[in-house]
């Protein structure tokens, strides 16, 4: 390790870590549009966030299974709704990770650097997830907003995941693939790292993060100052 490595990478976990490219199969499934997934999951994060905005916190599986009842109530589906609602929302803990991701996570862990997530869903969605992929021991704490009282990317849920670590936000640096994640930690005083794996345009008007990589292997490359042949920015 060298001066700037962290003391502690903190990782998002919806998207981040996991795929959820198998989510609008689990739509289809129960007689709805595979289209209504990303629009759902969207509607997701806007009510968090604007629950977050408001000073209160929701329930991720809460907020999403309350969304899904009203978007799928007048569709002809292939079970009852609640049956269906019950369907989608179990999909977060079947899904698989990222190709990328376990070779990062052992590559930082080797590196000597802490490893926790920070979700806006539950701690057991990703409990589920890395023990099914070989990498829970690779974790030192899964760490739920629902613990904070707050969504990120509101302040008090990074500075929740400082308190939890017992370190400085200066010493944790957030992973994740959303930018608005990675502003609200910036702003937080959090060093962020972008995941970009679709070769997208970071918006302008965030802060910008301080690392962006394709694959977290060179995320692990750039903090530990080993070669890596893919290009950085």
């Amino acid at each position: 390790m060298n001066i700037n490595t962290p003391s502690v990478i903190v990782f998002d976990v919806n998207e981040t870590l996991s795929d959820m490219a198998a989510m609008p199969a689990r739509f289809v499934q129960v007689g709805a549009p595979a289209h209504l997934a990303p629009a759902w999951f969207a509607a997701l994060l806007r009510d968090g966030f604007a629950l977050a905005a408001a000073g209160s916190a929701g329930k991720f599986s809460l907020i999403g299974s309350e969304l899904l009842r009203g978007m799928l109530r007048d569709m002809p589906l292939t079970r009852s709704l609640d049956e269906a609602v019950d369907h989608i929302m179990a999909g977060f803990a079947e899904l698989s990770l990222h190709p990328d991701v376990a070779d990062g996570i052992r590559s930082l862990k080797r590196a000597g650097i802490r490893l926790v997530t920070l979700s806006n869903g539950s701690a057991q969605v990703a409990q589920t997830l890395l023990t099914a992929e070989g990498l829970r021991s690779e974790f030192e704490a899964l760490l739920s907003v629902e613990d904070a009282g707050a969504w990120k990317p509101v302040r008090s849920a990074y500075d929740y995941a400082a308190q939890a670590c017992e370190v400085l936000p200066a010493d944790l640096l957030l992973v994740a693939v959303h930018p608005w994640d990675i502003h609200g930690a910036a702003q937080a005083g959090l060093r962020t790292a972008w995941v970009n794996r679709s070769a997208e345009t970071y918006p302008g008007h965030f802060a910008a993060p301080d690392y962006t990589v394709t694959r977290l292997a060179d995320l692990a490359a750039r903090l530990t100052g080993s070669p890596t042949t893919t290009t950085l920015t």
